[in-house]
Formats: structure tokens, sequence, C-alpha cells
């Protein structure tokens, strides 16, 4: 079977998910999807620490666990999903690629929630680490990289100028139609460089067990 690579690129409560191969060594968009990481897409589950902020902290620790947990099944859900479709198709997924923000670990939870910004960060973090789970309940390596540095990663790895690493990605998005914008040209531009990374050995994964 030929292999494949998922790219995510990750919001409070969904994500971009693009599945991508390597023909010839130019990459081929296999499927692309807009995934949702929790049951009730409200700012209530979308945002578990603004949420938890406003609860007392025992109850903010159970609130915020409980749409962890959740959207860890709903990942699985999505990527065990996928790994089936690609297989009906001749393709074994084998690697994901995850965009970071700061990629900062963060603080215990009494911190996060007395800080407004760690808030933010940590209601990214706390989805990108739900596909971070799934992807290895799924058995998946998965590199990160942090998404401000990828158009400079990609454009050394590639060897081609920013812009037209953009157009490329635009065009490979053209059959499929909207929505094709920023969340998958980059989650697309960063399956290509883990696919391309695995041929030749680079770029360790992660491969995190589930906890």
């Amino acid at each position: 079977m030929k292999k494949a690579v998922v790219g995510f690129r990750v919001h409070s409560g969904w994500s971009a998910v693009v599945a991508v191969c390597l023909e010839k060594s130019a990459p081929v968009v296999l499927h692309r999807q807009r995934v949702q990481l929790v049951e009730t897409f409200t700012y209530r589950f979308r945002q578990p620490y603004h949420t938890g902020e406003k609860m007392a902290l025992a109850a903010a620790r159970e609130f915020i666990a409980g749409v962890r947990e959740q959207g860890r099944e709903l990942a699985y859900r999505a990527i065990h999903g996928l790994e089936l479709e690609l297989e009906g198709r001749g393709y074994r997924l084998t690697r994901g690629a995850l965009l970071l923000a700061s990629g900062r670990p963060l603080l215990e939870l009494e911190k996060i929630l007395a800080s407004h910004a760690l808030i933010h960060t940590a209601d990214g973090e706390l989805f990108r680490e739900c596909l971070l789970y799934a992807s290895a309940r799924c058995g998946l390596a998965v590199v990160s990289m942090r998404e401000r540095e990828l158009l400079e990663q990609a454009a050394k790895a590639l060897h081609a100028p920013r812009p037209s690493l953009l157009r490329r990605v635009s065009e490979l998005g053209r059959p499929f139609g909207a929505p094709w914008s920023q969340d998958e040209k980059f989650a697309t531009l960063a399956a290509w460089l883990a696919a391309r990374a695995s041929r030749k050995g680079s770029h360790k994964p992660i491969t995190g067990e589930p906890a």
C-alpha cells in the first residue's frame, strides 16, 4: 500500500484535517475535512478554560477533564475513520503532522485560570493534545512543528520561495472547492513536509502513549 500522512491545524473545538501522499516526490491531496472536537459546538465547550475560569477550581477541573475526554474520543473516531477510508483506496496512514502555537508547556490549572493569556493558550493546547492522544491510539507517529516556523522550514526543505509554495498548496486544493483556507493550506504543507521527511528518515516523530 502507498503511504499517506495527515496534517492538523487546530482551533478551539475543531481542526482542519488534510491527508497527503507523495507521487514521484510531488504532493497529492487525498482527503480534506474539518473535524469537530466537541459534541456541542458552543462557546462553553469550545473554550473550556474560559468556561472553567468562572467556576470553582474543583468544578473547573472536572469540566475541563470531561471536555478533554470527549475531544479525545471524537479525534480518535475521525482519525480511525480516515484510516479505514484511505485503506479502501490503497493507502496506509503512517504519520501525522501537528502545527503548534508557542509549544510552551502549560502551568498548573490554578495559574492558568488566573491568567487570561494562559487561558487562551490552554484552550488550543487541550485540543492539540486530543489529536496527539488519538493519533497514538491509532498507531500514528506525529511530527510537531511550530506554525510560525512552517513557511521558513518548508522554503528551506523544498527549495522554493514562500510565494510559490503558497500558490502550490492553493492549487492542490482546487479540486476540493471551499473551504480551502489558510487552515487547509497549512495542514497540507505540514503533511507534505512530514511525508518528505519520512522518506528521508529525518524529523523524529513524537510517539506518545495514550494516557
